[in-house]
């Protein structure tokens, strides 16, 4: 391929990148608020795993399910499960986990910049206890 052709292609690809990345970084904004909100740091967001971890604890869910996102077709289904108790959580239900299957931008924008959303506690449940104490029980059980 010669410079012209190219460039061609180049010209058709940057905005598809541009556009690719100006939605990679309001999700991360997005997902930085709901953290926020669930009373864990923004940051926490950011990092691959560790995200996922606090994402298990916000939903109410052992460390062990990030092994089940592992394996081919049970993540699917389990990333369903995760993203009810995500919506059931914030005190939504069914129709919002659908939004966010589906419509995820929009459904996650509208969780993290609804001040009328709040985090409810894990799976919705306000007697559960919240994530931040459960930090300090882990490994406890063990004895």
């Amino acid at each position: 391929m010669d410079n012209a052709s190219n460039a061609a292609v180049l010209a058709l690809m940057l905005p598809f990148i541009i556009f690719g990345l100006a939605l990679a970084v309001f999700s991360i904004i997005c997902m930085w608020k709901v953290y926020r909100k669930a009373g864990f740091e923004g940051w926490e967001s950011i990092i691959p795993i560790y995200s996922t971890i606090i994402m298990l604890r916000i939903i109410g869910k052992p460390w062990w399910w990030l092994l089940l996102f592992c394996i081919p077709v049970v993540n699917i289904i389990f990333a369903i499960m995760a993203m009810d108790l995500l919506s059931k959580s914030f005190g939504k239900g069914t129709g919002f986990t659908l939004g966010l299957i589906f419509l995820n931008f929009i459904f996650l924008a509208i969780l993290a910049f609804d001040r009328t959303i709040v985090y409810q506690g894990p799976a919705g449940d306000p007697n559960a206890p919240r994530p931040q104490q459960d930090i300090n029980t882990i490994g406890k059980n063990l004895v």
